[in-house]
């Protein structure tokens, strides 16, 4: 499953063109006129269908040439209706236009759904078909209402004096960003399988399950800001993208740091629990790659929240392929011998080389804001925090070892250490006084207290 996936977001990649995020600035900066809006948004779709087509007989083709892909024909056939959907969803549309609650309550609808068909529906190993059909559901089958409810924020009807010229170059650079993008987020589990097997492609896919769930709380906030901060610098507001763009990097860090110590410190737990026992050689690789949410967290806000809306993407391309050129390298130098491990250090390492680049590029603009951001008191708050759940858990493992199952024991420790880890976090970061902290939890507490 995660081998077919990752080949059909390869083929969905390049049939989308970067318009994920081209589409999302583009659109934010008309929203306030429904014929550019509209014009906008067919000339992005005319593109984007003709894209797919070709995609779609590229992606035929490779099912009789590629031999790998001959074997899981039926499973990949299944996995490229994301491909259809990515298109007639136009999520870019709703993103632009922040439409959060519908995306949110659509989204979590078809979670539930899929979960209910799995359980319905896959009961053995055989049935990894079905899997991957329920996964199709769950991840874009809102994108079927997306495109029913389009009428309501667009002209349907075709307006007229399109010009798909335009779009094409910063469509071109942003293809060519979620190309090199995608080296290092796709690629490994494609390598591994090649080069060491399914078996360490699984083991990889466990680790970077949980770093991607952990990776989508800390990028939640760049789905949010891109159109605001696009709709900013479109009116000539440069205050307060400054303002919103410190307060992102802040937050970002707040949020990141505890996340990536915490499932560090309980790798092991985490991994038994979502994966099960047969999947504990995962745990390195899940050390190795956690601290990527940090260095994710802040490329998202030097790449997506300021060097796009300012229209240089150019630069984030830059940094992008520097990463993937570095992580292909570590790939083919270290899977050989690491195997898993050695995909996640080579990821780790692309992370932060996207990292330095952007913080290079951008050294001007984090002299201005660097009075409003300040690391120190996140590291105070984690120490205490780190280790009183650490004792917490050593205290634990005696007292439930051989009660329960490996998944259940998991499930205490993670429940018990997760509360004391994040509220000893919370409270020391009020102690400290930190600004977001004192901003947007104190008055939250001011109202549960009334």
């Amino acid at each position: 499953i995660a081998s077919a996936t990752a080949v059909v977001t390869y083929f969905s990649m390049i049939s989308m063109l970067g318009i994920p995020t081209y589409g999302i600035r583009a659109c934010a900066q008309v929203r306030d006129n429904k014929e550019k809006l509209s014009r906008t948004v067919q000339e992005i779709l005319i593109i984007n269908v003709i894209m797919t087509i070709l995609v779609y007989i590229a992606f035929g083709i490779s099912l009789y040439l590629v031999p790998k892909f001959a074997e899981d024909r039926t499973l990949l056939i299944v996995m490229s209706s994301t491909i259809l959907l990515n298109v007639i969803g136009v999520s870019w549309l709703y993103s632009a236009l922040e439409e959060y609650a519908y995306i949110t309550i659509i989204s979590l609808v078809f979670k539930v759904i899929g979960v209910i068909l799995m359980f319905l529906f896959v009961h053995e190993k055989q049935d990894y078909v079905i899997y991957g059909g329920i996964t199709v559901i769950s991840n874009v089958g809102s994108y079927i209402f997306n495109f029913l409810r389009l009428g309501n924020y667009i002209i349907c009807r075709p307006v007229g004096n399109y010009n798909l010229k335009k779009h094409l170059k910063p469509i071109g650079i942003f293809c060519a960003m979620t190309v090199a993008t995608s080296i290092y987020t796709n690629l490994d589990i494609v390598m591994l399988n090649f080069i060491s097997g399914d078996e360490q492609a699984g083991y990889y896919n466990a680790a970077v399950k949980i770093k991607t769930i952990v990776t989508s709380l800390v990028t939640s906030i760049g789905a949010v800001l891109l159109p605001r901060l696009s709709y900013y610098i479109e009116k000539g507001m440069k205050e307060e993208f400054k303002k919103m763009a410190s307060k992102a990097l802040g937050f970002v860090t707040m949020m990141s740091l505890p996340l990536s110590v915490y499932f560090m410190m309980f790798a092991n737990e985490s991994v038994g629990l979502l994966s099960g026992a047969a999947y504990q050689p995962a745990v390195p690789s899940m050390c190795i790659i956690m601290p990527t949410v940090i260095f994710i967290g802040m490329s998202n806000i030097f790449g997506m929240q300021v060097l796009i809306p300012t229209d240089r993407e150019k630069e984030v391309l830059i940094s992008v392929m520097i990463g993937g050129i570095v992580d292909l390298i570590l790939n083919v130098l270290l899977i050989p011998d690491l195997g898993a491990s050695g995909a996640a250090i080579g990821t780790l390492v692309a992370e932060f080389a996207v990292v330095l680049v952007q913080v290079i590029i951008l050294k001007d603009f984090l002299r201005e804001i660097k009075c409003d951001y300040k690391i120190f008191p996140y590291i105070v708050a984690l120490i205490p925090a780190a280790t009183i759940s650490w004792i917490v858990k050593r205290m634990l493992q005696p007292v439930i070892q051989g009660e329960f199952l490996l998944e259940k024991s998991c499930f205490v420790i993670l429940v018990v250490t997760a509360a004391i880890f994040f509220s000893i976090y919370g409270v020391m970061l009020l102690i400290t006084k930190e600004t977001i902290a004192m901003e947007y939890i104190v008055p939250y507490l001011k109202k549960i207290k009334r």
